[in-house]
């Protein structure tokens, strides 16, 4: 079996602000097409790491590739929007803009893109994401808080990126809207062949979609492999997070839902 492709790259990550250090010496390799899971306890840096990764935060030392690309050594990447879209907790929209306006806005970077093109291709986002059409003339405000984070991930697919950054997607969401959302985000990442960095904190989220699960501690990854291999890692917060109450109850909502054969 040929050996995974790895996407993202990082070695030797240092991550401080003033005298906290958040990450120190760490090593985490993405592959092309998986589902990552990212974890860890308060202050760790996962939301951190996550910005790192896509530019929006320079490190004290260390290395990031994607697709084999120096996103540290300026000017990085000429064309970001084409290998990375970001999704921000809540959306993070421009409460100014409708919802197709804030789809269309990765798009004006685009020279020469037509008008009605760009609002076609923004519609179009937008219904991927399984917004309904007159969605896209409302404003942030008017939105219920799962229409807002679809709204933010047809953004962060407005330029087809080959690897999409989703940043605590299913928090504050009900049980049910959480599980819609990690339907949509399997079925969207097996689609379109997405490489998907995810932070969260949701055991239900890591159970239904994530393929590894990386966790953060002790200023750098410490572990990462499948969710039957983070069930047997002898380490007391990792057994704790992974074998507690609440992660056994997510694991009873698991079987539940795929029956005992795991179909």
């Amino acid at each position: 079996m040929a050996a995974p492709e790895t996407v993202i790259s990082i070695r030797g990550l240092r991550n401080q602000f003033g005298t906290q250090v958040v990450h120190d010496g760490l090593d985490l390799d993405i592959y092309r097409g998986e589902i990552l899971g990212v974890v860890g306890g308060s202050g760790t840096g996962k939301s951190v790491l996550l910005r790192t990764i896509a530019g929006l935060n320079r490190p004290r030392e260390g290395s990031v590739t994607v697709l084999g690309e120096d996103v540290l050594t300026p000017p990085g990447p000429e064309d970001t929007g084409a290998l990375w879209g970001v999704m921000f907790q809540d959306g993070a929209l421009f409460s100014s803009l409708t919802v197709r306006e804030n789809v269309e806005v990765p798009m004006r970077t685009v020279d020469g893109l037509d008008p009605d093109l760009r609002r076609a291709l923004a519609d179009l986002k937008i219904s991927m994401v399984g917004l309904p059409y007159l969605a896209g003339d409302k404003y942030p405000s008017e939105l219920s808080g799962g229409m807002r984070k679809r709204a933010g991930l047809a953004r962060a697919l407005a330029l087809d990126p080959q690897i999409v950054f989703l940043d605590e997607p299913t928090a504050g969401l009900d049980p049910i809207g959480a599980a819609e959302f990690d339907t949509l985000i399997r079925d969207l990442s097996r689609a379109l062949g997405l490489t998907v960095f995810l932070v969260t904190h949701d055991l239900d989220t890591l159970h239904a979609v994530c393929d590894r699960i990386a966790v953060l501690a002790e200023k750098k990854v410490l572990v990462t492999g499948t969710m039957d291999e983070m069930l047997k890692v002898d380490h007391p917060w990792v057994h704790e997070y992974f074998n507690g109450p609440r992660a056994r109850a997510a694991l009873a909502t698991k079987a539940a839902q795929t029956g005992p054969d795991g179909a």
